[in-house]
């Protein structure tokens, strides 16, 4: 068993990297799927429309008001450090007409924010 001492520094440290600025914002990018009759899309938020949250029912609701967003689209790439992330591939505008549904979206891959 660990010595108190040891064991706080680890606890610790894994705190500041758990909680370091870069991962927070890479964490705390919410993504979604769109749902269409012909496809299914990955997409998160711009920084204009993060207010909506990261509430799909919130996000269905301002598609149906205003008929479109314009919203990141979402692909896997490699990193440099060689592991699979989710990353912005680029801005494309969801039309209300057409999606049946936006669903929360779950990875267990790092998510890259958009710029």
């Amino acid at each position: 068993m660990p010595k108190p001492a040891k064991h706080s520094a680890l606890l610790a440290s894994a705190f500041m990297v758990a909680f370091s600025p870069a991962l927070a914002a890479e964490q705390a990018t919410k993504l979604f799927t769109v749902v269409t009759e012909r496809d299914e899309t990955v997409i998160a938020l711009t920084k204009e429309d993060v207010a909506l949250g990261s509430d799909a029912a919130a996000i269905g609701k301002a598609l149906r008001e205003r008929g479109a967003l314009t919203v990141w689209r979402y692909a896997v790439r490699k990193a440099k450090d060689g592991e699979l992330e989710q990353a912005p591939l680029a801005k494309i505008s969801v039309q209300a007409q057409g999606s049946l549904r936006i669903e929360p979206y779950r990875t267990p891959l790092r998510v890259v924010a958009a710029e």
